[in-house]
């Protein structure tokens, strides 16, 4: 297995590092106050898979020793993508989602990158107009998915 480098970035308080196997508690609890988690898919099943692939993709942001934000990132070599984008509610509009999110970008451009894709929720307009302001964009897509293995459903 390649190792990639660690690098930890600090922004306006937020040290921003690779996600560690004993902060997964915490990050389930920041996924479920920001309204991430959905029946369908199992939170810690999806942190297991994402540590099986390119595991330094996936980033928190600590705050007095409290995670307070994480992205998980990925890249198959045609396109990045970035999945569970998430800043505690009380610590959001402090630059901590860009500052995350600019990390992300950097490792992926390192990697090769040429172009990052997401999926938001259609509801979530919040996250629509944050993404719009660092510069994404809609593209005229229609996004499709096939579930291959069934997570187990949420308690």
């Amino acid at each position: 297995m390649k190792r990639h480098s660690q690098r930890i970035t600090t922004s306006r308080k937020l040290k921003i590092r690779p996600f560690r196997s004993e902060d997964e508690p915490a990050v389930i609890s920041l996924w479920q106050r920001c309204n991430l988690i959905r029946p369908w898919n199992d939170p810690s099943k999806d942190i297991q898979r994402k540590m099986n692939v390119r595991p330094d993709l996936f980033l928190v942001g600590v705050q007095n020793e409290d995670i307070v934000a994480s992205v998980m990132a990925g890249y198959e070599g045609h396109r990045g993508w970035l999945n569970y984008l998430a800043v505690d509610p009380e610590h959001q509009r402090r630059g901590f989602a860009r500052a995350i999110v600019e990390e992300a970008e950097r490792l992926l451009r390192k990697a090769g990158c040429p172009k990052i894709n997401l999926q938001v929720r259609t509801s979530n307009l919040g996250a629509v107009e944050f993404y719009r302001r660092v510069g994404y964009t809609m593209d005229e897509v229609v996004s499709m998915g096939k579930r291959l293995e069934k997570d187990h459903k949420m308690r």
